[in-house]
């Protein structure tokens, strides 16, 4: 009949085993991260298999002395390295976790050195093995690793936010727990390896929480990025495209929506003549006179190379006005590079033409901009591709 201790650690295995099989069919996971988990599991159920392996030889007299002390050498070498493989999925590149790496590797070599010659375990005559002399040896390194792991919980958790620094160290306190009661209290209190089991597992839903909260992240940053034009900071094309679905959505225009379409006169000359540069500046310029002039509550969109249109909630009056401001604000902006800026701005109300949608408004404000536009060439004495 089976023990309650082997069944414990069939379910642990099983568990592991289950985490393998989620790690693996989560694409997402970078390939470095499922090796990491790949790895944690597979020391934890090995070092699991070799404590079980050595309380069912121990006793068995058809079994060689040296079996047994193989068990318990590879028990004693894997067990901290249970803990250690825990740690390495934080990824941690601090003098705690070389540390830990150091401890871990000379346990190991001290480990395999005391298994011929009987400093860790020994084994009667009746095929039971007890503690050798330098036991306290590897209670000390199972200490240390403990405390290391605890640091290193510590400096991975100062990177997360308040809420999910109480669930990575409660998971930490979980895996503590089970281990000291079984160094506590032993016998069939064999909780050590339950608790590293559901230390992975509980890591693997902190981790998978966390990789999704910093893809969202990501995401809402990559959305931010593309509704943002990034020269000139307003609002982008898709931006502008995507309000026109909204309002199509919306049907009717109000009668106190204006449409306006601006452009920078004598961008190519200025691009030709002096640079590109300088032509950035002035649509950066242009830019921030419209955002002035337009407020925080109408959009405007670069639609364009020195294209920009603004929806906006005004009317009549308001729409004049606007076009006095933005005259008055051109007038008295003077950049590094170019020392005058000049627009060209139409716009369209709703309530002039009653049932076109929104983008046939901004395509009626055009009319109005380009009428603008000839007339500054025809003023200034300029052709619109650049020539004097």
């Amino acid at each position: 009949m089976l023990s309650y201790y082997t069944v414990l650690i069939a379910l642990c295995w099983m568990a592991l085993g289950v985490l393998c099989i989620l790690v693996y069919e989560n694409s997402w996971i970078p390939r470095e991260d499922k090796r990491l988990f790949y790895l944690t599991y597979g020391i934890i159920a090995f070092s699991a298999l070799a404590e079980w392996t050595g309380i069912q030889l121990s006793g068995n007299a058809g079994v060689p002395a040296w079996v047994l002390t193989a068990v318990k050498c590879a028990d004693y070498v894997l067990t901290p390295m249970a803990g250690g493989a825990i740690v390495a999925q934080m990824k941690l590149r601090d003098r705690w976790n070389r540390a830990l790496n150091i401890v871990l590797i000379v346990n190991g070599v001290f480990q395999i050195a005391a298994a011929f010659f009987g400093w860790m375990v020994v084994v009667d005559a009746q095929n039971h093995y007890a503690h050798g002399p330098l036991y306290p040896v590897y209670v000390a390194v199972y200490m240390v690793v403990i405390a290391l792991t605890g640091v290193e919980f510590l400096a991975y958790g100062r990177s997360y936010r308040r809420q999910n620094k109480a669930s990575l160290y409660t998971v930490l306190l979980l895996v503590l727990v089970g281990i000291a009661i079984q160094e506590v209290l032993g016998g069939e209190y064999r909780t050590a390896y339950l608790a590293l089991t559901m230390g992975a597992v509980l890591m693997f839903i902190h981790y998978a929480e966390f990789y999704q909260m910093s893809a969202d992240a990501h995401i809402r940053k990559q959305h931010s990025e593309l509704m943002r034009d990034a020269l000139s900071g307003v609002f982008s094309r898709h931006a502008y495209m995507k309000a026109l679905e909204k309002y199509a959505e919306q049907g009717a225009v109000p009668t106190d929506f204006a449409a306006f379409t601006i452009d920078i006169n004598g961008l190519k000359l200025t691009n030709d003549t002096i640079g590109h540069d300088a032509g950035d500046e002035l649509i950066v310029g242009a830019a921030r006179c419209i955002e002035r002039v337009m407020g925080e509550t109408n959009r405007c969109y670069r639609t364009g190379g020195d294209e920009f249109v603004v929806l906006a909630n005004m009317d009549k009056g308001q729409a004049d006005v606007a076009l006095i401001r933005l005259e008055q604000e051109t007038g008295s902006w003077t950049g590094d590079e170019v020392k005058a800026l000049s627009l060209a701005a139409g716009y369209a109300l709703a309530g002039d033409h009653p049932g076109l949608t929104v983008e046939e408004l901004v395509k009626k404000a055009d009319q109005a901009m380009y009428a603008a536009k000839a007339e500054y060439y025809r003023n200034s004495g300029n052709d619109r591709r650049g020539r004097r």
